[in-house]
């Protein structure tokens, strides 16, 4: 099964490329690696939440952001490559999480990003990660994340 029926089997599909906020371009392939830029929980160009998880987002939701933000790596990647099989395998995602100075469940919620690009790429979809927790984030998001990737 390829990774877009496998999306297509979760109900979701590839959203367009989330257009830069600066500048800098969403994803760089270089030889057999594609580097995304940093990826909001964008969905049509709005936040669909904003503020610090622990306070004004909840772990849930934050999770559920973190998943929209690993979607929109897919969409970066997938406009420097052929498609989503051309992934070797994902190598690394760096995550951002706007918490409170409390907060310290950061892991749990990358971990809705980590699991939609396991379900999405099965086992080449398990990869290394940082999730860090930051004061904010642009536009005052709750997540960012950002994710290295082998092609073929």
């Amino acid at each position: 099964m390829t990774p877009e029926q496998r999306l297509a089997e979760l109900g979701l599909t590839l959203p367009a490329v989330v257009a830069p906020l600066a500048a800098y371009v969403p994803a760089v392939r270089t030889g057999d690696y594609v580097f995304t830029s940093g990826q909001l929980p964008m969905v049509n160009g709005q936040l669909p939440a904003t503020g610090k998880v622990g306070g004004e987002v909840s772990t849930e939701q934050a999770v559920e952001l973190a998943r929209i933000c690993a979607l929109n790596a897919l969409a970066a990647i997938a406009s420097v490559v052929d498609d989503l099989s051309a992934v070797v395998r994902i190598v690394k995602v760096v995550a951002f999480v706007a918490s409170t100075p409390d907060f310290t469940d950061q892991p749990v919620v990358v971990d809705g990003a980590s699991n939609l690009l396991g379900e999405v790429l099965g086992e080449a979809g398990r990869h290394a990660r940082s999730a860090v927790g930051v004061a904010v984030l642009p536009r005052n998001a709750p997540v960012e994340v950002e994710v290295i990737v082998q092609v073929r």
